[in-house]
């Protein structure tokens, strides 16, 4: 019986299998690789992996002329759904003013958030799938989406169902999150007190009851969101049926990643200023550190994620692009593995690993993608290299030949020729 489409002569094949939990001790083995490959692929999903040059009836051949290929990638933390730009911060912080200080002025995320408002969803959705085909075209295959720049029941949920529209329309596949707790409106200052109640009676209620989202997350940083309130909002995220999330450690140790095991944080984000107890807490409630590096390179700071405390502790590492207008307006996943081999000294196979299997795990979908396992969904990207190492080596080098999305091909050069019986 002949297959849906089958993938030959894949000079390195990076299955990256993971059966018991994420991919911790990472190094050249947990890449999983079959050299000589093939994949053949029925119903969108794996069928068979195998080494050789194996005779397969297939509906369509894809010949790989020896190149790599791996699962697409994952991005497990963006705000991809905004309105207008912010070119001017990033002309204040080449001239010396930090983020929390441009936050201040009214700039930052109060500057999207009045941009956003003013947006319909229909130019919402158009401006956000745009977005999307530019990853696509890198290879990412899912993508974590966060609300956070609506900040109103209204607004938060419009952003959610711009996610949901995606989801049914755009051909990568969308982890919607609700972030609520991104920033304190203009209309609460000084009573942050009073959008937390907001928030909590009637933000999280009215979006689980719509289903509008599967993970909750909080800003947990000075001037934001404190521990407490933090923790506040997540347990009643959780009650409400959300995972639980946190942006935290990003410019001050507040005790963001010490919350990890009290609400059983599925992955805590920046980790900039964590120390050994947050990351004690992360481990024991098997929480993912989403590192992002993207966000370092733009805002021009020094300081980094405690890595070898990471491998020490065996917390496990996963990459995102933190895609956002005022922070890190990067979208393609190849350069995010770039810049966290340059500025955090990640290996090369940490850097594919986090993109994918430990990517798959901080946005709970290890069970379907992540890894290229008989059964998970064919997502795959084609690279034109013959050594994993030149992923992360040819900086922001678009080299991806074919991105096949549930076995289906949707984006590449398109370099190869393909057959079809």
């Amino acid at each position: 019986m002949e297959c849906d489409i089958l993938i030959k002569n894949i000079g390195q094949l990076l299955t990256i299998p993971s059966k018991n939990g994420p991919v911790i001790n990472t190094n050249r083995e947990s890449l999983g690789i079959i050299e000589n490959a093939y994949v053949s692929i029925e119903d969108g999903k794996i069928k068979d992996i195998g080494r050789g040059s194996k005779e397969i009836a297939a509906k369509k051949t894809i010949d790989a002329e020896d190149c790599i290929a791996l699962p697409g990638f994952i991005d497990p933390h963006t705000h991809l759904i905004f309105s207008g730009t912010r070119e001017k911060e990033f002309s204040m912080r080449i001239r010396g003013k930090d983020y929390l200080t441009i936050m201040q002025e009214g700039g930052g995320i109060k500057s999207t958030v009045k941009a956003t408002r003013l947006a319909s969803k229909e130019e919402l959705f158009s401006v956000s799938a745009k977005r999307l085909d530019t990853a696509l075209s890198w290879g990412t295959t899912t993508c974590e989406v966060k609300s956070g720049y609506g900040l109103s029941t209204a607004d938060e949920i419009k952003m959610l169902e711009v996610a949901s529209l995606l989801q049914r329309n755009h051909t990568v596949s969308i982890a919607p999150t609700f972030l609520g707790a991104h920033e304190v409106p203009e209309e609460f200052n000084g009573n942050k007190r009073g959008y937390v109640d907001l928030i909590i009676y009637e933000m999280i209620p009215e979006i689980s009851k719509r289903k509008l989202a599967r993970f909750c997350d909080v800003f947990c940083e000075k001037e934001v969101f404190n521990r407490k309130e933090t923790e506040k909002i997540l347990n009643e995220g959780l009650k409400h049926g959300f995972h639980a999330k946190i942006h935290t450690d990003e410019f001050y140790n507040i005790g963001g990643t010490e919350l990890a095991e009290k609400v059983n944080a599925v992955s805590c984000d920046h980790l900039l200023c964590t120390n050994d107890k947050g990351l004690s807490s992360m481990k024991k409630a098997g929480s993912i550190a989403v590192l992002l590096p993207g966000t370092n390179l733009f805002l021009m700071k020094k300081e980094i994620p405690p890595v070898d405390k990471m491998r020490e502790l065996t917390v496990p590492i996963a990459i995102g692009s933190d895609f956002n207008p005022g922070s890190s307006p990067v979208i393609a996943m190849p350069v995010i593995m770039s810049l966290s081999c340059l500025l955090y000294g990640l290996t090369p196979e940490e850097a594919i690993v986090g993109a994918t299997i430990n990517a798959a795990y901080a946005i709970k979908e290890e069970g379907v993608i992540g890894s290229l396992e008989e059964g998970k969904l064919a997502d795959i990207v084609i690279i034109d290299s013959k050594n994993y190492e030149e992923i992360p080596y040819w900086f922001a080098q678009n080299r991806i030949v074919y991105v096949i999305k549930g076995g289906r091909v949707v984006a590449g050069k398109k370099k190869f020729q393909t057959t079809e019986d």
